[in-house]
């Protein structure tokens, strides 16, 4: 492995000023870099997915780790020459791919065998990923992603939370969600208006198939599309709202945001049963 030059540096050299347009935030702190890698471990023989590596902050850590490849996926165009020092210096471990995350079929990248995503994601967006990521949650060990904060505290939020939402109820119905470090806006280069937090997500060995997949989107999309309102009302458009709610043994005077994620799968069982 060659000497690496300074992130600051190979910023300054490639003119890597962050874009606001791009939801761009580098991470340079070598030290926060390494401790996202290591609760993203074990990486021994993992292929890992990353997205918006920017500079290279994180990808360096990655590469430092025992994974077996890196593929980063990046859309700013100057940041490709910074990457591919990052090549050199670790012959063979690293693909770099040029494209939009949100249009790439991210899967066909990485060989089968165990995958992990880890990645501090463009905050503009992060939410959309993860969640086309929930919908192939059996095909990854592991995910360790940054958000911003409110991003992350509804991902790990509790049922009657202020936070809790139809994205609680998918991340939490596909997998073990956990806050597991947070960032002050100081971190980052540009600092953001906001406090950042990376969640750890361990997808649960059930996979739903996609009817039931089908059922729990249109679930907590009525459900949570008219939060404020009771379930009874809330899930008409679904059809059939009191017949549901009666087999699922849950009052029709409830609303979405007291129901647990347990209750929510009995709901789109039910629901997929009518499929």
């Amino acid at each position: 492995m060659t000497a690496l030059p300074d992130l600051r540096e190979t910023i300054a050299r490639h003119g890597l000023a962050a874009r606001k347009s791009l939801g761009q935030h580098f991470l340079l702190d070598p030290a926060v870099c390494a401790r996202i890698a290591t609760i993203a471990a074990p990486l021994e023989g993992r292929h890992v997915l990353e997205v918006g590596p920017g500079p290279g902050g994180l990808t360096r850590a990655l590469l430092a780790s025992p994974a077996e490849h890196v593929v980063a996926v990046e859309l700013d165009r100057r940041a490709i020459a910074a990457l591919a020092e990052l090549s050199d210096a670790f012959p063979g471990r690293l693909t770099v791919v040029e494209g939009d995350a949100m249009k790439v079929d991210t899967l066909s990248l990485l060989p089968a065998g165990p995958r992990r995503v880890v990645a501090n994601l463009p905050y503009n967006v992060g939410t959309p990923l993860l969640i086309g990521w929930l919908k192939e949650a059996a095909l990854f060990e592991s995910l360790t992603l940054m958000f911003q904060q409110e991003v992350a505290e509804r991902i790990v939020a509790a049922p009657d939370t202020e936070a809790y939402g139809r994205l609680s109820v998918l991340a939490q119905w596909r997998c073990s969600c956990r806050m597991a470090m947070r960032l002050p806006p100081g971190a980052f280069s540009p600092p953001p208006k906001v406090w950042s937090a990376v969640v750890h997500l361990v997808p649960h060995a059930e996979d739903p198939g996609p009817v039931l997949l089908s059922a729990m989107e249109r679930l907590t999309a009525a459900a949570f599309g008219q939060r404020r309102k009771m379930l009874r009302s809330s899930l008409k458009s679904l059809g059939g709202a009191d017949t549901l709610l009666e087999a699922g043994g849950i009052e029709p005077t409830r609303r979405a945001e007291t129901l647990s994620i347990a209750e929510f799968d009995k709901l789109a069982r039910l629901l997929a049963d009518r499929a």
